[in-house]
């Protein structure tokens, strides 16, 4: 038996909260992190941790946090073509500070497949690239 309610009034008496972006800045090239950022680049950053991070691989991230490119290893130049961009666009829109992810430029050099590509944010738009070596010959 389920039981009823009559003449309930549901309040929804609550605000969302957005909170800063502020963050630590990242040297990446001189493996340092200097002072701190905000807005467009620190989406950036956390953009670039993202796409760089194996999905399922490390305990301390969510299974929904990051990309998975390990099994792109040894699969064909047009699979890659195909997958590269779902892969990125599904694991950039994780962030909600991400609106969209186009204007996908791909191009390979043997054994590695580049992807350029433009992500449009709250805070504005970044071009971004991601690199993928799907064989080691």
């Amino acid at each position: 038996m389920i039981p009823t309610v009559s003449n309930v009034e549901v309040i929804q008496d609550f605000a969302t909260v957005k909170y800063p972006n502020y963050t630590y800045k990242m040297l990446i090239e001189d493996e340092k992190i200097v002072g701190n950022v905000d807005g467009l680049e620190a989406i950036q950053q956390a953009h670039y941790k993202l796409i760089n991070t194996e999905r399922y691989l490390y305990v301390i991230y969510s299974w929904g946090y990051g990309i998975e490119l390990a099994d792109l290893f040894g699969k064909p130049i047009p699979y890659v073509y195909s997958e590269l961009p779902r892969r990125i666009t599904e694991a950039s829109l994780y962030d909600d500070r991400v609106n969209s992810v186009s204007n996908f430029q791909l191009s390979h050099n043997k054994n590695d497949v580049l992807a350029k590509y433009t992500v449009t944010t709250i805070a504005g738009t970044f071009d971004a690239e991601k690199g993928v070596t799907i064989s080691s010959v």
